[in-house]
């Protein structure tokens, strides 16, 4: 249940309310909003009469949380997250693009391409440095070489880091180098590692799971934030259906539904959504026009050469046309970029 207190109540008055909760055996995550302060209560409410806390001093109101996502969901928080990234706001007036290579090959690769994206304008850099793979003979990464790549590039381009975590033991060597910690699609529902994710003190990129709905992917989200994370930002992948002709079929509505359902940021993949680079700029405009908090978009210089996923990445060239074309998309719904 969330108990929302009255906009005059006083910090005494709230910690009453917290200790009375936690007598009953509730989890409590606070909110302090720019007006009242919300407490939110998590846990088994049989044999709890609710007006016992609509009694207490500084209480405006007792709300019974009916979805499953407690904290995810906007009965808890009803405002907006903002979850800041290293200069940036992911969840604001200004959509963030994230953009780099699949894989990083080499601190070569990896700087020619940050430094065309970051003239585009993106404000992160993503490159893969574990990267899971359908064949155990692909090629799986550079590991923590990788991620010193990554790290000493951003650091001297002014721009955050984003990677991808695949398992438990790889979190403190990743968590070192970089400002956003990426999970795969196939590990949207490996709840250990969402919960040591959300022990941590960095933004999580949740990616939806190959055939998860939106509830599942709002409760992979809970995982996270039940541990003490609430720096969680969703994004939209592309799903598995009948179609084969692009490599997934991208669900551009679950950017609104999501929206209305859960305060959490929302960014959409086209690279992956489609795995077509004729397809990923069009998707990626049609995601900024439908509400999309940003773009995670892959970018290799030489995309036929590319170690992993170089069909579906777009040229430094078509990158930086993309950006000037949802410029004026994101001006047109009051957004910038």
């Amino acid at each position: 249940m969330v108990i929302v207190m009255r906009d005059n109540a006083t910090e005494q008055q709230i910690k009453n309310a917290e200790q009375r909760l936690e007598k009953c055996g509730f989890k409590i995550h606070r909110v302090d909003g720019v007006t009242r302060t919300i407490l939110g209560a998590i846990g088994d409410k049989r044999g709890i009469d609710m007006r016992e806390f609509e009694s207490l001093e500084g209480v405006y109101e007792v709300l019974r949380i009916t979805e499953p996502y407690k904290l995810a969901g906007r009965t808890f928080h009803p405002d907006n997250s903002v979850i800041p990234v290293n200069g940036s706001a992911i969840g604001g007036d200004e959509i963030i693009v994230m953009a780099g290579p699949c894989s990083i090959e080499s601190e070569e690769q990896l700087y020619t391409i940050a430094r065309e994206v970051k003239k585009a304008g993106a404000k992160v850099l993503r490159g893969g440095a574990f990267k899971p793979r359908s064949s155990p003979y692909s090629f799986q990464g550079l590991g923590e070489e990788g991620l010193v790549f990554l790290s000493q590039i951003t650091q001297e381009l002014q721009m955050g880091a984003v990677s991808e975590v695949m398992e438990i033991k790889q979190l403190d060597t990743i968590t070192r180098y970089v400002d956003i910690v990426q999970v795969g699609a196939r590990n949207m529902q490996n709840f250990a590692l969402l919960r040591e994710l959300g022990r941590i003190k960095k933004p999580v990129l949740l990616k939806r799971g190959l055939s998860a709905t939106i509830e599942e992917l709002l409760m992979a989200a809970e995982y996270i934030m039940s541990e003490g994370n609430y720096s969680v930002i969703l994004c939209e992948r592309g799903i598995r259906t009948f179609e084969n002709y692009t490599r997934n079929t991208m669900d551009l509505s679950a950017i609104p539904v999501v929206q209305s359902l859960s305060h959490l940021p929302i960014i959409a993949d086209p690279s992956h959504g489609t795995g077509r680079r004729d397809q990923v700029v069009p998707m990626a405009r049609a995601a900024v026009a439908a509400g999309a908090n940003g773009l995670i978009i892959e970018v290799h210089h030489d995309p036929d050469h590319a170690l992993s996923d170089g069909f579906q990445s777009l040229y430094p060239s078509q990158f930086q046309r993309m950006m000037e074309e949802i410029k004026t998309i994101a001006w047109a719904i009051g957004k910038t970029i």
